[in-house]
């Protein structure tokens, strides 16, 4: 305490002796001068200048003078300095009901000059407003110049705003009734094995309001169904609340200067379970060594092995298979191959039962029969055309693979076509066959054309 004390009255003293250097000395000094050039003029002024409290009456007065000068800043003893507060935000003022109002900044900055402890007060005070005051403007088809004004918080500071105005453009604000439909928005927080079966919205309209330009520009209103929610677990059925609506010009974005009422709405999400078993197709790239072909092909040590898909059962309906592919060039000197491979998921699939196979592909050597065939398709055909093959009654094929399975294929199983994409009315000659093969255990080769007439329907 003792140290406290004596660092205290050693600060005071440091004051003491500042002022009695700065303001009482020079004064008194200036007293004296005044004192000794009256005198030398006889004027007699010993019996004021000799009192006692004289000169300390006089440095006193003198001292609130001067403080007085300082602090109305007629004498500037500190410089001003300047600070910029950035992204203010604006306040406008105009009536919404009636108006829509373009060009309006969402945030201006504000410099501050003066006093640096007068800035600082300023920015704790915290009442930066910038008003743009458009209540008593009216709509009107050129733009209004407009200036910003701004509420001070300390009158001894001075501001600029950057803008310090905006134009801005005043129309009437219209209301018409738009249908609304709806999105569905982070469907990849679904469960991979839900879908959603129905949505029913609370209402099928609702009202916008804007500039009859704005309204003019949009395309659809929808309602954006967010299914990230962690109450959508299960199947069932589930209300969705405070879904937010939005407005779209044609090209798909955003229009923000459109007012929607009501700017949420309610959904009833019903959530389903949907799946299927398909059969697991191979597909095989690649040639394999001359004269091996395939002669079997296990997965996981099954002939016809299925995986269960899931999805929306629109999408998925009309999925017959999923393919996997594998590698086979240069294969068929060994007699088995073995290959593990990752089942990718259709377009349209959520999820798969397995992700994984096995699969184990058995060579043999090639034989070859000759098939003959009556029956040639047409296919991709333009619509308004009918097609014949003239001059041919049958065609023969040559079937390639293992003797155990070009033994079990006949006729039948064979789908020969010619494809006319492309094609219009009229005769062509040399149209190549070809043949629908999903089995990459057989090859088939034709060596004749056909001949194709093309009518009109």
């Amino acid at each position: 305490m003792k140290k406290i004390g004596k660092a205290i009255g050693v600060f005071f003293k440091a004051i003491y002796r500042v002022i009695d250097r700065l303001i009482v000395t020079p004064i008194s000094r200036l007293i004296f001068n005044i004192r000794e050039y009256l005198r030398s003029k006889n004027i007699k002024l010993d019996y004021i200048f000799n009192r006692p409290n004289f000169m300390i009456y006089v440095s006193l007065i003198l001292a609130v003078i001067m403080f007085i000068l300082i602090d109305s800043r007629v004498i500037t003893l500190v410089e001003s300095e300047a600070e910029v507060i950035t992204n203010v935000p604006v306040t406008v003022n105009y009536n919404e009901e009636a108006y829509v109002v373009e060009g309006i900044p969402e945030t201006v900055d504000i410099v501050l000059i003066g006093r640096k402890s007068d800035i600082y007060l300023a920015k704790q005070l915290g009442t930066n407003n910038v008003i743009l005051d458009l209540s008593d403007y009216e709509a009107r088809d050129s733009a209004y110049r407009v200036y910003l004004s701004y509420t001070k918080s300390i009158d001894s500071i001075d501001y600029k705003l950057d803008p310090s105005y905006v134009t801005v453009t005043i129309k009437d604000k219209i209301s018409v009734t738009r249908d609304i439909d709806y999105d569905l928005i982070n469907e990849q927080y679904l469960s991979e094995e839900l879908s959603v079966e129905s949505v029913e919205l609370s209402r099928t309209e609702v009202v916008v309001k804007g500039s009859e330009d704005a309204i003019n520009n949009i395309a659809s209103v929808k309602a954006l169904i967010d299914l990230s929610d962690d109450s959508l677990s299960d199947v069932g059925t589930y209300t969705v609340d405070n879904i937010r609506l939005v407005a779209y010009d044609s090209n798909g974005e955003v229009l923000d200067n459109i007012e929607i009422v009501p700017t949420t709405l309610t959904a009833t999400v019903t959530l389903d379970t949907y799946s299927k078993s398909v059969p697991i197709e191979v597909r095989t790239t690649g040639d394999l060594v001359t004269g091996k072909a395939i002669a079997s092909i296990l997965i996981n040590n099954s002939n016809s092995y299925s995986v269960t898909i899931y999805g929306d059962e629109e999408q998925i309906s009309n999925i017959t298979s999923v393919p996997v592919t594998i590698n086979v060039d240069g294969e068929g000197a060994n007699s088995t191959r073995s290959y593990n491979v990752t089942i990718s998921r259709p377009s349209g699939v959520r999820a798969l039962s397995e992700s994984n196979a096995s699969i184990t592909v058995t060579f043999g050597d090639e034989r070859q029969k000759e098939v003959e065939i009556s029956n040639v398709m047409s296919r991709n055909l333009a619509s308004g055309y009918t097609a014949n093959i003239v001059g041919t009654d049958s065609i023969v094929v040559s079937v390639r693979g293992v003797q155990s399975v070009i033994d079990s294929i006949d006729a039948s199983d064979i789908n020969a076509y010619v494809d006319l994409t492309g094609y219009t009315a009229g005769e062509y000659e040399n149209v190549p066959i070809q043949i629908e093969n999903d089995d990459p255990r057989l090859s088939f080769v034709v060596s004749s054309t056909v001949t194709v007439r093309i009518s009109n329907e």
